[in-house]
C-alpha cells in the first residue's frame, strides 16, 4: 500500500469557512434587524447585535490566521 494522503487546499478551505460564517451570521442576525426597526426594541437589538459581530469578527480573524484544516475547523462552532 502507498501512502495514501489527501492535500487540503487551505485557501479554497478558508472561502468555505468564510461562506459558512457568513451564512450563520446572517442567520443570527434576521431576528434583530426586525427588532432594530421597533423603537421599544431597537436599542437592546443593536446591543445583541453588536453581540454577534464581535463573535463573527473573531472567527473571521482565527480562520484568516489558519495554517491548516484542522485550525480552520477549530475556529468554526459547532454546527457552522
Amino acid at each position: 500500500m502507498g501512502d495514501d494522503m489527501i492535500t487540503v487546499n487551505i485557501s479554497k478551505a478558508k472561502d468555505i469557512a468564510h461562506d459558512a460564517r457568513r451564512a450563520s451570521r446572517s442567520v443570527e442576525f434576521a431576528p434583530l434587524d426586525i427588532k432594530a426597526t421597533i423603537p421599544s426594541e431597537a436599542v437592546a437589538a443593536e446591543e445583541a447585535r453588536a453581540v454577534v459581530r464581535t463573535k463573527y469578527d473573531d472567527m473571521q480573524t482565527a480562520i484568516n490566521a489558519a495554517t491548516t484544516a484542522d485550525a480552520i475547523k477549530a475556529a468554526m462552532p459547532q454546527g457552522v
